[in-house]
């Protein structure tokens, strides 16, 4: 058992270093389930858990300073406890959301900690010290799934066999309970959704979804295929090219106030291989997160190859590496784009005497806002959801394909934009932004994403929720099925007004931890009462 015990926490060290591995969805509950399930030879529970975990935490994304449950331990160790008592989901999911709540604790301590070492960086910026400045990086990225690991190791070895004994004693009535708010939990996965993408305009859109899937039975892949047409069509009637000065998402970077285009001259000083290693660099943006000075030192990490390559004496290098020390923060996934104009305007300062240092940090202060804006709508509003309503489906079943599709859905686009994005910003250099800036090119992807994304939500309650009620009406000769009375007005209407009321909760900023105990007693007491089931 000790060897079960150590590959788990590996498991768990593996999903808590996702950001070193660029933000590539690895550490989800649906990715992880199965991996606890194999090794603990339960194949198909693992993925049937992991795929209930998904539904409950599909909305829990790390966006600004948001710090959500910790889905990765939680989701581990629930899986573990289930697989070894023999309980099934309905324990996983009793046991994984308090222990989402208090891991929680840890993480946002340690990223409150992390601060400390920014005084460090930048007595090494002020040496030109790059090779400690990269050694720092990935030091205090490595504390995470260090710290996660031991936590998660002695939670197996001193909760195992109290946690298996206490789930052996639980009656059927409480199992049951746990069930029906099981299924209730989801609700919070699509309110969180929800409030990043839905409004009044694209409110038809959510409706749509649920409509084709409770009256058509349509499957998500149906839906996901709908979206995209119904997007493509709305978005060419509504976003007709406009004359240059329209609106536009890159407003708020001043293009009067950048550099003056960038013309590449015929022989670079950076190669092929220095602006890959732009994107390999990139995917541990976030590996030193904290909450003072965000992705700062994952930038400077990143650009360290460049900077190498540019400036060969101490004083360069070192107002170099404090010109990338500064604050940054933006989506992971479009990042990139910045990274790349960064290198190419740090490739001109190197031959220009008089370049302005100052307008390299200008450009990319004037871009984080907007391309955290597009990017985070377009991936964690659309392609996440997507990918998350695509392989759940497939993996409740107990399907491995449903964990393939969930991480090839996400990452095939992902991982090609995000080494495109490298190369264009290299290539264009503030060239690029002019034309974007003309156009609304970014505000059609913006809005073809939220129809999209709205559209496969709205399936979601009617189709990954299984809340009903068992309540009947009328005298007991004639008594009808309150649950066939709704069906006959609205097909999966109870689902449908659970995460409309927790919607509302997350509108007015309720914490995430208040909701997810809200809707356990909610479930648990409403199949005690017979209300739900």
């Amino acid at each position: 058992m000790l060897t079960s015990y150590i590959l788990i926490t590996l498991i768990a060290m593996f999903g808590h270093s996702e950001d070193f591995l660029g933000t590539t969805l690895l550490s989800r509950p649906l990715v992880l389930g199965p991996l606890v399930g194999l090794v603990l030879g339960d194949f198909e529970q693992g993925i049937v858990i992991g795929a209930t975990l998904e539904l409950i935490f599909m909305g829990n994304i790390k966006v600004g300073a948001a710090i959500p449950p910790d889905v990765i331990t939680g989701g581990v160790l629930g899986t573990a406890f289930a697989i070894m008592s023999g309980k099934g989901p309905a324990v996983a999911l009793a046991l994984a959301v308090p222990i989402s709540i208090l891991a929680e604790m840890v993480v946002s301590g340690l990223f409150v900690f992390r601060p400390v070492w920014n005084k460090r960086f930048d007595r090494y910026a002020e040496d030109g010290d790059y090779r400690k400045v990269e050694r720092l990086h990935i030091l205090s990225g490595l504390l995470k799934p260090l710290l996660m690991g031991v936590v998660t190791l002695l939670a197996l070895l001193l909760g195992s066999d109290a946690v298996k004994s206490f789930v052996d004693t639980i009656p059927p009535w409480v199992h049951s309970g746990l069930q029906v708010a099981g299924n209730m939990l989801p609700a919070l996965g699509f309110a969180l959704l929800m409030n990043l993408m839905f409004n009044k305009d694209g409110a038809p859109y959510f409706f749509l979804g649920f409509i084709l899937t409770s009256y058509l039975k349509l499957p998500m892949i149906a839906i996901g295929g709908l979206g995209v047409i119904t997007a493509l069509i709305v978005t060419g009637i509504t976003h007709k090219e406009q004359p240059a000065g329209g609106d536009s998402d890159f407003d708020d970077f001043d293009m009067d106030d950048s550099p003056p285009v960038m013309v590449k001259p015929k022989s670079t000083l950076l190669t092929q291989s220095d602006i890959r290693s732009l994107f390999v660099r990139s995917m541990a943006l976030e590996a030193n997160f904290n909450f003072e000075t965000w992705q700062n030192t994952g930038f400077a990490f990143t650009m360290i190859p460049v900077l190498k390559r540019l400036y060969k004496t101490r004083e360069s290098m070192s107002r170099a590496l404090k010109r990338h020390l500064q604050f940054f923060n933006t989506a992971p996934h479009g990042s990139t784009l910045i990274i790349g104009i960064a290198a190419a305007m740090e490739e001109q300062n190197a031959r220009e005497d008089n370049f302005d240092e100052e307008s390299i940090n200008a450009v990319k202060t004037g871009l984080m806002g907007p391309l955290a804006g597009v990017f985070d709508s377009l991936f964690w509003g659309t392609i996440k959801v997507i990918a998350a309503g695509i392989g759940t489906s497939l993996a409740l079943q107990g399907s491995a394909l449903g964990p393939l599709l969930f991480l090839l859905i996400f990452n095939v686009p992902h991982l090609i934009l995000r080494y495109k994005l490298t190369f264009i910003g290299y290539d264009t250099g503030t060239r690029f932004l002019q034309d974007l800036s003309k156009t609304n090119v970014m505000d059609k992807l913006k809005a073809g994403s939220a129809i999209l994304g709205l559209m496969v939500v709205g399936a979601m309650p009617a189709t990954l929720m299984a809340v009903r009620t068992p309540v009947m009406i009328g005298s007991s000769d004639s008594a009808v099925a309150l649950q066939g009375v709704l069906d006959q007005i609205v097909p999966h209407v109870i689902p449908l007004a659970l995460t409309f009321l927790v919607f509302y909760f997350v509108k007015r900023n309720v914490k995430t931890a208040y909701l997810l105990m809200g809707l356990l007693m909610l479930g648990f007491l409403g199949s005690v009462l017979n209300v739900f089931a």
